[in-house]
């Protein structure tokens, strides 16, 4: 279901991006594919940080993971 939506979320986003990209240019199609791209990343990531919390892991900001996986 997760995979459904996020190729349906990625096809809209190219399709309004497209349309876009033809009416105001290559720039603004960019920063739009970018905010649309960046905002499901952030949802994604809060969702796994929330299923992580509540299996009981232990939760890291950013700097600590990369410092963990180093």
């Amino acid at each position: 279901m997760r995979s459904f939506q996020h190729k349906a979320i990625l096809v809209a986003a190219i399709m309004i991006g497209s349309l876009i990209g033809a009416v105001k240019g290559a720039e603004a199609k960019q920063k739009f594919m970018f905010r649309v791209m960046r905002k499901q990343d952030e949802r994604q990531n809060r969702a796994t940080r929330r299923a992580d919390a509540r299996e009981g892991k232990v939760l890291l900001d950013d700097i600590e993971m990369s410092a963990f996986h180093e």
